[in-house]
């Protein structure tokens, strides 16, 4: 069964080969993803790294964690589920834009 890697402290000029090819040395790559901005399209420092098989993926950490790759060091670990995230709009302010819901110019005394 595969296992998915969080690979962080990434340069951002680090792309998909180049970290397929350094874990390749540990096991068989599935899936390499090195997470962008979607706006910039500069790699925003982390990825992730699917391993063939749970013994590839310890390997992995073992050979990677903690090591300089491309000038940073890098941070190899299992990677945990998503969080849900709140939607932004469902905050204690109340909307998407502040407080004020509907008014637009000065309160007038009743």
């Amino acid at each position: 069964m595969s296992k998915k890697l969080y690979v962080g402290g990434l340069s951002y000029e680090t792309g998909e080969e180049g970290l397929r090819a350094a874990f390749s040395e540990a096991g068989t790559v599935e899936t390499v993803n090195v997470i962008s901005d979607r706006i910039s399209g500069r790699s925003k420092g982390f990825g992730f790294v699917e391993m063939a098989s749970d013994e590839d993926a310890q390997k992995a950490i073992e050979l990677l964690n903690g090591k300089e790759f491309e000038g940073r060091r890098i941070t190899v670990n299992e990677a945990r589920p998503m969080e849900a995230r709140s939607n932004r709009r469902d905050n204690s302010r109340g909307g998407s834009g502040g407080g004020s819901r509907g008014f637009s110019g000065s309160r007038k005394s009743w």
